[in-house]
């Protein structure tokens, strides 16, 4: 078992520090806000520190689930951070979807104080941390990732290492990338559906048994017919997850002509008031 500190305590990582608690690990939490902190102490077997760098203290691992990259600096660095915290030779592993310049940028902070970084990003949404049924991807040292990765497991299905420091991060772009696509390809083959008179639930339980079948169609397209969309991933979040891809797809030349045609009609959703919609959301665009 490890002695484990958990920064962030949000949709995901409430979830994923409780499963740490669960499997024996000694958890440590910090949240930005005290209370959120206090109701995961209540619920779990563990205790919450004031500050990223007490919490840290004594921790084999420290583990981050935050915003963004300003959020990420905020809690790992200065006197109150999470680095200050952490002893020589343990381990960063940072949840965050983030840019993959953050990564290595923290990496290479992280061992100037002769601390490990790797930077694991998620997919699995909230069902996903709330079964411990998460996809991690890894970017690192291969030593530092076998040490962290039988921890990782306590809320994962699937932990795999994809490359040096940055590659857990351009791997959940790329996962970005397709799941925006398959929903609004989702979002046509409904609203298509409907329009040419067809039993649309037949018709979904149909092609979910060949090549359309997708994680998307089997667990959205019920509630998308139905008009739900309080839950899951949201679309502020996909949209602050696509500027990150827009942004690294500039550097190193790729074209995302579809992505980015998805983005501006996740913009849509937003003007509906539907920021914190699922991001099957974009079934409403269409009439």
């Amino acid at each position: 078992m490890a002695t484990v500190a958990f920064i962030g305590l949000g949709t995901m990582g409430f979830h994923m520090a409780g499963h740490l608690a669960c499997e024996g690990h000694q958890v440590t939490v910090y949240n930005r806000s005290a209370d959120k902190a206090e109701l995961w102490c209540d619920e779990f077997a563990g205790e919450s520190a004031e500050t990223p760098r007490e919490a840290a203290e004594g921790a084999d691992l420290v583990m981050t689930c935050v915003g963004n990259d300003q959020h990420l600096r905020a809690v790992l660095l200065g006197e109150s951070g999470a680095f200050a915290g952490m002893a020589a030779g343990s381990v960063l592993v940072d949840h965050t979807t983030a840019s993959a310049d953050i990564a290595r940028e923290m990496a290479t902070l992280a061992a100037e104080r002769e601390l490990g970084f790797l930077d694991a990003p998620v997919s699995g949404g909230q069902s996903g941390a709330e079964s411990g049924m998460l996809t991690v991807m890894v970017g690192g040292d291969a030593a530092l990732y076998e040490r962290a990765a039988p921890v990782i497991e306590s809320y994962a299905k699937l932990v795999k290492l994809m490359g040096p420091v940055g590659s857990g991060q351009l791997t959940k772009m790329v996962n970005q990338i397709a799941v925006g696509g398959l929903l609004q390809g989702l979002a046509e083959a409904l609203h298509f559906a409907r329009k040419a008179g067809l039993d649309v639930q037949s018709a979904m339980q149909v092609i979910s048994q060949g090549a359309a079948q997708s994680w998307q169609l089997e667990h959205r397209y019920q509630t998308m017919l139905e008009g739900k969309f309080d839950f899951g991933f949201a679309v502020d979040w996909m949209r602050k997850d696509f500027a990150i891809v827009f942004e690294e797809a500039q550097r190193n030349g790729a074209q995302l002509p579809v992505t980015q045609l998805v983005d501006q009609f996740y913009a849509d959703v937003q003007g509906q008031g539907g920021g914190r919609w699922d991001t099957s959301s974009l079934i409403t665009r269409l009439k």
